[in-house]
């Protein structure tokens, strides 16, 4: 057991049916003093309400274990993230902060390992599909085989040292979120992050994690093959940035 802070942000908008459980999940399984911090983009839903109702539940005058922004003039994934960080940073002192998805694909207590792998000395862990141990049966075929040519060529354009590039279930050490900001408007952050990461000579591994299915709500990933493909396109223009910015700052440094 650490006295090591560490902070969970969940990005919500529309899942009052899971961010219940999965609150509850982060909290049972936390091996560190934990605050989880909801960021909400005012969810139609009362996402919000019911991360109210946890707060009565969870929090005591001198301890705060659950928290909520709930931002009603802007909104979208990366920003919340963003939100959420310089929150758990600035105003609870997290040493370390974390974040996932919101709708049950990230198992909660997954998360400890990946607090485990920066406590044992990494910058970044990474939740990873795509090593062995780890599994997407969340997704269909396409959603898949999508998903392996993007992170395929993540591997090959960035580096191998990250085989699940657009993976959203993170653990960073705060200095590492404080240089490093999050840009982009959806997943494609990760990529970046993690291009960036790798490019400062941060310590990142890859920690294998099952994908499962969502247990209520509607994916915002993709609705249809168009969807699927207007984010892969973002996806793959990232890693193609990423790349040459490398391959310049390279050229420099020779």
């Amino acid at each position: 057991m650490t006295e090591t802070l560490v902070c969970t942000v969940l990005p919500t908008y529309n899942e009052r049916d899971n961010i219940g459980p999965l609150v509850e999940g982060v909290l049972a399984n936390a091996i560190t003093p934990h605050v989880v911090l909801v960021v909400d983009d005012d969810s139609p839903d009362g996402t919000w309400q019911v991360v109210e109702s946890l707060m009565a539940r969870h929090n005591t005058p001198d301890t705060t274990r659950v928290a909520l922004v709930r931002r009603t003039a802007e909104k979208g994934l990366t920003s919340a993230i963003q939100r959420g960080i310089d929150t758990a940073i600035h105003t609870f002192g997290a040493a370390i902060v974390t974040w996932m998805d919101c709708d049950l694909s990230m198992p909660p207590e997954d998360v400890p390992r990946l607090v485990q792998a920066v406590l044992g000395g990494a910058d970044v862990a990474v939740g990873s599909r795509w090593v062995a141990g780890g599994a997407d049966v969340a997704h269909g075929r396409m959603a898949r085989t999508l998903s392996w040519i993007i992170n395929a060529a993540g591997v090959l354009l960035i580096g191998p040292q990250v085989h699940d590039y657009t993976s959203g279930f993170i653990a960073a050490r705060a200095p590492v979120l404080q240089t490093i900001r999050l840009r982009g408007d959806y997943g494609e952050y990760c990529i970046d992050l993690l291009g960036r990461a790798l490019r400062h000579s941060y310590g990142v591994v890859e920690v294998p994690y099952r994908c499962v299915p969502r247990t209520a709500g509607e994916s915002k990933t993709g609705a249809h093959l168009w969807d699927y493909l207007a984010k892969g396109r973002k996806y793959v223009a990232t890693i193609w940035q990423v790349r040459r910015f490398t391959a310049k700052s390279q050229r420099r440094r020779e």
